[in-house]
């Protein structure tokens, strides 16, 4: 299958100068009907403790993604989830509203002997110190 450019070309080559005409005002008409502009970098504004409490305040009252959030508020989305998953850029006042909202979140995260529990990693050996034998293949090159 030809790509555009390789069809204007053939339209070059053969000197088919109505059909390349018919084509740049296709183009043009597609320009000016496209309503989606070219997404953009964010520029990130430094995180403040008054920067932080807005982004909670639109992560609790909508139902905003972290993403529009940090666009909204021309942040990085890497900065707001901090902010929303682990109270960073927040004052050092431990009665503040977000501070207690925290401290919870990490409580409910600990075990009963105080302890945070961390996610078991999957290193591929069984526990208990035993290996399992190796599985046998399926099929051999003696099999055929």
């Amino acid at each position: 299958m030809a790509t555009l450019k390789e069809f204007e070309e053939a339209l070059k080559a053969h000197n088919m100068v109505s059909a390349l005409a018919v084509l740049e005002k296709l183009r043009e008409k597609d320009r000016a009907g496209r309503s989606v502009t070219r997404a953009r970098r964010v520029a990130g504004r430094k995180m403040t403790p008054e920067l932080a409490r807005e982004v909670l305040d639109l992560h609790r009252t909508t139902s905003m993604t972290q993403q529009e959030i940090a666009f909204k508020l021309g942040v990085n989305q890497g900065r707001v989830n901090e902010v929303i998953k682990h109270g960073k850029w927040l004052s050092g006042d431990p009665a503040a509203p977000e501070a207690v909202a925290r401290d919870r979140a990490r409580q409910r995260r600990r075990r009963p002997d105080g302890r945070a529990t961390k996610k078991p990693r999957d290193t591929g050996k069984t526990s208990g110190g035993s290996s399992k034998p190796p599985a046998q293949p399926q099929l051999s090159l003696g099999d055929f």
